[in-house]
């Protein structure tokens, strides 16, 4: 099937708590102690923990892992490119002890890529590592009895302190539980299931904040533009002229007209512009002044409050879609409107929408927005990182860095789609193109106009597409996850709206067991 398309170039919503989490910790732990770790140095010499590698890499090799990390002050992703190195190139130890002034020869991104697939030397925690190593006795360490005493008992003070704040965190957890069960018990149910959903509910007063933003002229001329936008708009009207001749068309959120204004001249025999933001009243000197005001009916006010001139329409029209489709959730009003207003074999456009997920390796954008805070001006910030982490980014990715073939998560037809249906829970699975670390995950989406259409017309928000105002949504991971290419990199997300911001929304992502909730507002 042909499409013309845009020329690509290049709070409150309590987490699901499972009364698993134990058993699943005791797995891990379990898991955890069958592995196997092949030598730094060796081609063939395995051993059975990590603890035990680097102390046969530092007696048999000189090769002091954690002295080197302590001597070059390495972070994460600088221990991570040093054992790549030593993998890579077999280097001695006389060379490493060597490398102390300028850069260190390890220092290139292209040390990021594993050298050794699942490599158990690269999940471990710096900071475990060098304790590990403090406590550790030399053969020739019997003098040092009385030092290792002490740091034993700072050990057996520090689980303790683990222990009662872990108990803390259970009784709080108990707690949450109960809030969370007793918020559902007594939720109000008396006004029943609301066909039209939050967004026909929010009286005036409470949307005010969301129709003013489109009441500034920046915004729209942003949106104008937006070429990829507003000509794909244009271009589905013009070159489908049989389907708009004579019709009623209703543009919902018409902002200036221009969408109208196509509609008119594609030959709509009526068109009913409605728009609640204080941009209406330009709309309408802009219709004047192209001499289209006999054909269009412009009227200020949200579409779940108004009542329109005509009793049905045969088009719907509009440009509801905000940044990963769904934020702002305007695509609630066209519902109703379609709902309320569109003739039994009317139609809805775009009348096709796909939402797509793709994973990303860029670890130095990682590192400058996550690893940052590891030190700011010699101050450690790392609690910055839970705060971080949860905002989605609205940005353009460079193409070059998605490392796997998209997969679609949700398919929306407009003409038939319900608002419960636009919050949902998908599985994905990512097919990897790249032998790197997948650091984030990248949302956007396709518009069709399709049906009923000779000529079709799509475009996409894709990475390497031509840039659009919408950009793409980076949802970034704590901890990058190492990928090789071939494998699957399996996931689920959810999407719902902010309950006590219908128009935001927060989306969970569990990307091979990592779960992580993220906002969008």
């Amino acid at each position: 099937m042909a499409y013309a398309t845009v020329s690509c170039d290049a709070d409150d919503d309590v987490p699901e708590l499972s009364d698993s989490d134990e058993e699943q910790w005791q797995s891990m732990e379990e898991g955890s102690e069958c592995i196997t770790v092949l030598c730094l140095l060796c081609d063939s010499r395995t051993f059975t923990s990590v603890s035990e590698t680097v102390q046969h890499c530092k007696k048999d090799h000189g090769v002091d892992i954690p002295g080197l990390v302590q001597k070059h002050r390495l972070d994460d992703y600088g221990y991570i490119k040093m054992i790549n190195y030593i993998r890579t190139t077999k280097c001695s130890a006389e060379s490493l002890e060597l490398a102390s002034n300028g850069p260190l020869p390890w220092d290139s991104d292209q040390y990021m890529k594993p050298a050794l697939p699942d490599d158990p030397l690269l999940q471990i925690d710096v900071e475990e590592l060098i304790e590990d190593a403090d406590v550790t006795m030399s053969p020739a360490a019997g003098d040092q009895v009385p030092l290792l005493l002490q740091r034993a008992r700072q050990a057996e003070d520090r689980a303790q302190r683990a222990e009662e704040a872990l108990a803390r965190a259970m009784d709080d957890l108990h707690k949450l539980k109960l809030l969370a069960q007793g918020l559902v018990l007594n939720a109000d149910t008396s006004r029943g299931p609301s066909r039209s959903g939050a967004i026909a509910e929010l009286r005036e007063e409470e949307d005010e904040a969301y129709f003013s933003s489109y009441g500034h002229y920046s915004i729209h001329e942003e949106m104008l533009k937006d070429k990829v936008r507003t000509e794909s708009y244009r271009d589905f009207m013009y070159h489908n002229m049989d389907v708009f001749k004579d019709k009623v068309v209703l543009d919902v959120g018409c902002g200036t007209g221009i969408l109208s204004m196509f509609a008119a001249k594609a030959g709509a025999r009526k068109v009913i512009a409605v728009d609640q933001s204080e941009i209406i009243y330009q709309a309408m000197d802009i219709v004047r002044s192209n001499k289209l005001e006999e054909t269009i009916t412009l009227i200020k006010g949200r579409i779940e409050e108004i009542d329109l001139p005509v009793e049905k329409v045969d088009i719907i029209i509009s440009e509801w879609m905000g940044y990963f489709l769904l934020f702002e959730s305007m695509l609630d009003s066209v519902l109703y409107a379609r709902d309320r207003y569109l003739a039994d074999d009317g139609l809805v456009y775009p009348d096709r929408c796909n939402i797509s997920l793709a994973a990303v390796g860029d670890t130095q954008k990682h590192s400058d927005r996550i690893a940052f805070w590891d030190d700011v001006y010699g101050f450690e910030m790392r609690c910055m990182k839970k705060a971080v982490i949860p905002e989605a980014v609205v940005e353009v990715l460079k193409p070059e860095t998605v490392i796997s073939e998209p997969a679609v998560i949700k398919t929306i037809d407009c003409g038939t789609v319900t608002v419960s249906e636009l919050e949902f829970t998908a599985d994905f699975s990512l097919k990897i193109t790249a032998c790197t670390f997948c650091t984030a995950i990248v949302g956007y989406f396709d518009i069709f106009f399709d049906k009923n259409c000779g000529n079709k017309v799509m475009f996409s928000t894709a990475p390497g597409c031509t840039k659009t105002h919408w950009k793409q949504t980076v949802f970034l991971l704590e901890s990058p996850i190492p990928v090789k290419t071939g494998e699957e990199l399996p996931g689920q997300i959810t999407v719902h709206k902010n309950r006590k911001d219908p128009r935001a929304l927060l989306i969970t992502l569990d990307v091979a067991g990592r779960k992580q909730t993220y906002s969008l507002q």
